[in-house]
């Protein structure tokens, strides 16, 4: 089997998302040949999973510029999308619990198959589509590393049976089932043991070698991995709360005023101290950001 892939080209240069509550991450640069092993790497809610939806076309970037295989974003989006592939990305690139591995396989071949492929090539009952069908099953399993055999119930296994390194293993099957250039991986260190967070990274890691470029979020990524932080420096996030204190001083006057003018005070009500206001939300809560990001540009 030749295992020679073509990867994607990745350079962003201060690329940034912005919701309505501020920024999911911003000033993130990258400069990647095709057969890099990008890690991302942040605290939870910094935006790790925001950039992997933008460099994958995902999520329209609101600063800065950036290519993927040589496509503007966000210019080019929708073809950007067709060159990429996302796995384990909750909420986007799930896998259903109740379905089994076969099934998932089947399903992720048919819809490749008719991207791909002619119509007479896709049809489910024709010899040519079985054919197609297994030859990509076969590979994918193959790149993923994951034995159909060492399964409960082999492909009849559903997914909630499957250990967290075989999910995470299926789910990269199926975003190779297209023969991406790049494909993108979240939360690759999710609940796993430290063995197993070593297996995932030298999965992605041989992936690269054979030339995809692979984007992954996660701590624990190899020595030779391109690292790209969204962590806020510590002056980003003071003048993030300098930015919102103007606005939490106007809205903690207004009332005051309007109560004066009200209502007239006595000399013991003068003297009292007034009540201390509710604490402002920080508007770059991360959780937040992310979550507006989301709302605003769309996750699929």
């Amino acid at each position: 089997m030749n295992t020679t892939r073509q990867g994607a080209a990745v350079n962003a240069s201060g690329i940034g998302v912005e919701g309505p509550r501020g920024w999911a991450f911003r000033g993130v640069a990258i400069t990647a040949e095709p057969g890099t092993l990008i890690a991302l790497q942040g605290p939870s809610g910094s935006g790790r999973t925001c950039l992997l939806l933008a460099l994958t076309g995902r999520m329209r970037i609101t600063e800065g510029e950036a290519t993927v295989a040589g496509l503007p974003l966000p210019k080019r989006m929708g073809s950007v999308r067709s060159r990429t592939a996302l796995a384990h990305v909750p909420g986007v690139a799930d896998l259903e619990p109740a379905l089994t591995v076969g099934e998932h396989l089947k399903e992720q071949a048919l819809l490749g198959h008719r991207i791909q492929g002619s119509l007479s090539a896709s049809l489910p009952w024709g010899k040519r589509h079985k054919e197609a069908t297994r030859a990509r099953v076969d590979a994918a399993l193959a790149a993923a590393r994951l034995d159909p055999d060492t399964l409960p119930k082999g492909l009849r296994t559903t997914v909630r049976d499957l250990e967290r390194i075989e999910a995470l293993r299926l789910s990269v099957a199926l975003g190779l089932m297209h023969g991406p250039q790049l494909l993108a991986v979240d939360d690759v260190d999710l609940k796993l043991a430290d063995a197993e967070r070593t297996e995932a990274w030298q999965l992605l890691r041989d992936l690269a070698r054979e030339g995809l470029t692979v984007v992954a979020a996660g701590d624990g990524a190899p020595e030779d991995a391109l690292i790209v932080s969204t962590a806020r420096t510590a002056t980003e996030a003071a003048d993030a709360k300098t930015d919102a204190a103007p606005q939490t001083d106007a809205e903690s006057a207004t009332p005051q005023t309007d109560a004066e003018s009200a209502t007239p005070q006595t000399d013991a009500e003068s003297t009292e101290p007034a009540p201390t206001p509710a604490p402002a939300q920080d508007d770059d809560t991360p959780k937040e950001d992310t979550a507006h990001a989301f709302a605003k540009t769309g996750r699929a």
